[in-house]
């Protein structure tokens, strides 16, 4: 009993950091002024890695020094749906009023049921639900070109406000019954930073579709997919799917391929001037929600162009948010990053706990990766039944073939002593 717990303690301690054991490493130069020092994460650390960065160390001479990873995105929240008050029409006018929450916001989308329609929007803002006084914030256009294959919005991209309450007045084709609500997100204090992970501009034609493909290696994070469009055409409003097929290296002859996972969107660019309308509506990008594969996967982006013109975009990107690796450093010192120890566990700092960023932090570039001049593999510290599960299978069946050769014997023995009583 007590060499089986020792077996199991071993096997679930968690192995401690060497250099020596980290397969790569990447230059950290900090300048004269030290202190909170942040530099960016780019795709090739994900590459060589363990997922999440779970064995990123950084060091100074020698000595472990604790980091945290930002992401440059900012924290969502959820989405708050707020019914419209006081809806009306008023001198020929669609009004309503909206209660908004106390933080501050920039998106508004407007829930409207009707179809085939441009509308011009005018918006206030107000601490009071009367309106008094009110301040003008702007007016915007919403449309809904599905027939001219131009596309729908009801955004109001209005600039940062923090008004207790919105006033609405429509000027178009929608009644008052057509609008069922707006929906705002709290406005976050950044706006997200991307770095490119793979871009192309070869699109392949095929059936009446634009297709780009990616290799993307293992443990690479992506979160959008970004088109960056040419002068034409102009006007476009095209469905997007983007395939994710993870790669398997040597697949059995009895396993099915893979089957991708398929996400869905739609990009448009719309400048014009439409019955006395300006609409100026550019989507040019399409989050996904992809997770982390444990192997390369193949990513097609494929653009559905109907019957028009093929779209052939000056680039189409696959981008991850951006990761910093954060730290305290000392002034005039070499810093190096380490990584490429699957056996690691991700760190727990203090420092992560406890760290407040600065707004305005010194930025490193981290040098060109090269591999670490004293790696050694490590050592199998496994315990011998994870080393050779074969022989504990081997062991368990013999157990039981042997129990079940005594519970034969047994069986028999009470057979010939009944018997023998008879």
């Amino acid at each position: 009993m007590k060499v089986a717990a020792l077996v199991l303690l071993f096997s679930i301690a968690a192995v401690s950091p060497e250099v020596r054991y980290f397969r790569y490493e990447r230059p950290l130069s900090v300048a004269q002024s030290g202190g909170q020092t942040c530099a960016v994460i780019d795709p090739a650390v994900f590459a060589h890695a363990a997922p999440q960065l779970a064995d990123l160390r950084l060091y100074q001479q020698g000595v472990e020094t604790p980091y945290v990873i930002q992401l440059a995105e900012p924290i969502k929240t959820e989405e708050k749906s707020i019914a419209p008050l006081n809806l009306g029409d008023r001198h020929g006018l669609t009004v309503f009023d909206a209660e908004m929450p106390e933080a501050h916001y920039r998106d508004v989308e407007l829930a409207i049921s009707a179809q085939d329609f441009i509308a011009t929007v005018t918006v206030a803002g107000s601490q009071t639900e009367s309106g008094s006084p009110q301040t003008r914030i702007g007016s915007y256009t919403v449309f809904d070109l599905t027939k001219q294959k131009l596309g729908r919005s009801t955004a109001l991209h209005l600039p940062e406000s923090d008004f207790r309450f919105l006033h609405f007045s429509i000027s178009g084709p929608l009644k008052p019954e057509s609008i069922t609500g707006i929906s705002v997100e709290h406005s976050p204090a950044t706006s997200p930073k991307y770095e490119s992970v793979a871009a192309s501009s070869n699109g392949v034609e095929k059936s009446h579709s634009s297709l780009f493909e990616f290799m993307v290696p293992a443990h690479v994070p992506v979160d959008r997919v970004t088109l960056t469009p040419g002068a034409t055409p102009a006007l476009f409003s095209r469905d997007v799917s983007i395939a994710v097929a993870a790669q398997i290296d040597k697949p059995s002859d009895e396993s099915e391929p893979a089957r991708p996972t398929v996400y869905a969107g739609n990009v448009l660019r719309v400048h014009k001037v439409q019955e006395g309308h300006a609409i100026d509506e550019e989507r040019l990008s399409i989050d996904v929600p992809a997770p982390l594969l444990e192997s390369a996967a193949k990513w097609t982006v494929t653009i559905d162009n109907g019957d028009d013109a093929p779209l052939k975009p000056e680039a189409v990107r696959l981008e991850m948010v951006e990761r910093s690796l954060c730290f305290d450093a000392v002034a005039n010192r070499q810093y190096a990053v380490f990584y490429g120890d699957s056996a690691l566990t991700a760190p727990r700092y203090d420092y992560a706990t406890l760290f407040v960023a600065q707004s305005d932090p010194m930025a490193v570039t981290a040098g060109a990766e090269s591999e670490n001049a004293a790696f050694q593999q490590r050592p199998d510290d496994r315990p011998f039944t994870e080393k050779h599960p074969a022989l504990l299978w081997a062991a368990l069946i013999a157990v039981v073939a042997l129990l079940g050769g005594i519970a034969l014997q047994s069986a028999r023995r009470s057979d010939s002593r009944g018997s023998g009583v008879d």
